[in-house]
């Protein structure tokens, strides 16, 4: 039996995963990250690294356990650190927006990132108008991925009722391991994918036909 044969919506991962991870974009984020922790946060720079990963181990994203131990500005830290220039690094991908267009479900993108961050990423991969729907970090406050509360938001915001008709694709595992616990259909996007990996995988977003055929 097809598992995904009644697929009605589809949500989109957007960092490292609309884009390949190799483009550089993340990496030039994590590192505003870091200096957002220096220079506002007067964090030592020795160390802000590692705090910058427990952080995340810790509240899901960066940002939420700054928010948690520091009260930082939302609106002041996502600007800052989404300052990045994604138009020198990503092209649009012709094959990628037909793709997706041949597909007749729903599709969302659902990140951890701000809305702002995301129109530019899909500017620059000429994906404009491709989504009905953008829900970002904010619309699933309190929570993030993989916070099992940021995907029933989620579904709730988009007015999915049946989340066994529903697939996430995202590149991170944790993200796909919350979902699955909720009843979505997982598809891994990893370029280089790691041994023992559970879930359906693509190396790239334009391969979706190999597993979810648009039919």
């Amino acid at each position: 039996m097809n598992r995904y044969a009644s697929i009605t919506t589809l949500f989109i991962d957007l960092d490292d995963t609309i884009y390949p991870a190799s483009s550089g974009v993340w990496g030039l984020i994590r590192q505003r990250i870091d200096r957002y922790m220096v220079e506002r946060l007067q964090y030592p720079q020795e160390q802000v690294s590692l705090i910058r990963q427990n952080l995340f181990q810790t509240y899901g994203t960066t940002m939420r356990g700054l928010q948690a131990t520091r009260a930082i500005d939302e609106a002041d830290f996502l600007a800052y650190v989404h300052d990045v220039p994604v138009q020198d690094l990503l092209h649009p991908d012709d094959a990628l927006r037909e793709m997706l267009l041949s597909y007749p479900q729903k599709k969302i993108i659902l990140t951890n990132a701000d809305t702002q961050h995301a129109l530019r990423v899909l500017r620059a991969v000429g994906l404009d108008n491709i989504f009905e729907q953008i829900v970002d970090i904010r619309a699933i406050a309190p929570f993030c991925k993989p916070q099992s509360g940021a995907f029933s938001t989620a579904l709730r915001l988009v007015g999915e009722t049946e989340v066994h008709h529903c697939v996430l694709i995202d590149d991170s595992p944790k993200n796909l391991l919350a979902a699955t616990s909720l009843g979505f259909n997982p598809i891994l996007v990893q370029e280089s994918p790691v041994a023992q990996n559970p879930y359906p995988t693509i190396a790239r977003l334009k391969d979706l036909p190999e597993i979810l055929s648009p039919d």
